[in-house]
């Protein structure tokens, strides 16, 4: 086994295609198949799915990239410490957010320190963002609620109430708070499960010893909106995240315990990242400051 098969191997798996991945290596394209096709060879052991055009990840590779995640992560940190004077001139960083205006006082301050790292935020509620951070598919996470876990390391952002909120016009739109079991009569626009929204919602509904029998389910924040703003039941949300929309009404929850705390986290086996080190230390300044 030789480092440039497992590089080879790696980046046809990242990149999804072996012109891809000679492209990210500045390799020919025969090159990169004859590094793979030695690596399966001489391991009997089959990679990837080969099918007309397109390739597919086995399991069995999917394991070896766990690993080699892992080993160019390692790679990267040697660099990282190697370069420690210098400042971050290039680099990629990947959030996955449920949702991004938590951290806007922190992308910030980190792009005008560094300017040339790229910043890609994707959505995702936090059974995705955990799962993605663990996957090494993303560097940091922005949650509902902080993870048990002691795998990861974690910035408190705040803390809200979940609020009901339904249309302009609505039922409940003349009410200035409603109870839970009130609310809980009406049809209920639900977020995905996995949301940590659904799952605070669930609690409490055990909690009333209330069967929750919603009429929409819907994913991501933005489709229960959309939903609840067209007329088709009420929705439930983080005060700190209901925003401004002319279409809807916000009620507080009289009787309700529940609460949303928005966290930053990352994989603490990362912390010698420097990118990833560099935003948690912005978003340390931030919250103080």
């Amino acid at each position: 086994m030789r480092y440039v098969q497992l590089r080879a191997f790696h980046n046809v798996a990242v990149h999804g295609g072996f012109s891809r991945a000679a492209e990210a290596l500045h390799l020919t394209q025969p090159a990169i198949s004859d590094q793979v096709r030695k690596l399966e060879a001489e391991y009997d052991i089959r990679l990837f799915d080969r099918q007309r055009k397109q390739i597919r990840v086995t399991e069995a590779g999917k394991k070896l990239l766990e690993i080699t995640y892992r080993l160019f992560e390692v790679e990267q940190q040697a660099l990282d410490y190697l370069s420690e004077t210098q400042t971050l001139r290039t680099g990629q960083l990947n959030i996955v957010a449920d949702a991004a205006h938590h951290i806007l006082h922190v992308l910030t301050p980190f792009r005008a320190n560094n300017p040339g790292v790229f910043i890609s935020v994707h959505g995702g509620n936090t059974e995705t963002a955990i799962e993605r951070l663990q996957s090494y598919e993303a560097d940091i996470g922005v949650v509902g609620d902080v993870p048990a876990s002691r795998e990861f390391e974690t910035i408190r952002l705040n803390s809200s109430p979940i609020v009901a909120f339904t249309a302009r016009g609505g039922p409940l739109s003349k009410m200035s708070s409603t109870t839970f079991s009130e609310m809980m009569r009406h049809p209920l626009v639900l977020r995905e499960t996995g949301s940590k929204t659904r799952a605070k919602l669930e609690e409490e509904a055990r909690r009333h010893n209330i069967r929750i029998t919603g009429s929409i389910e819907a994913e991501g924040r933005e489709a229960v909106r959309e939903i609840v703003a067209a007329g088709g039941g009420v929705g439930v949300v983080s005060e700190a995240e209901f925003g401004q929309d002319s279409r809807l009404v916000k009620i507080p929850i009289s009787d309700s315990t529940m609460t949303m705390d928005e966290s930053i986290i990352c994989l603490r086996e990362r912390m010698e990242s420097k990118v990833i080190r560099a935003f948690m230390s912005v978003a340390h300044a931030a919250i103080k400051g």
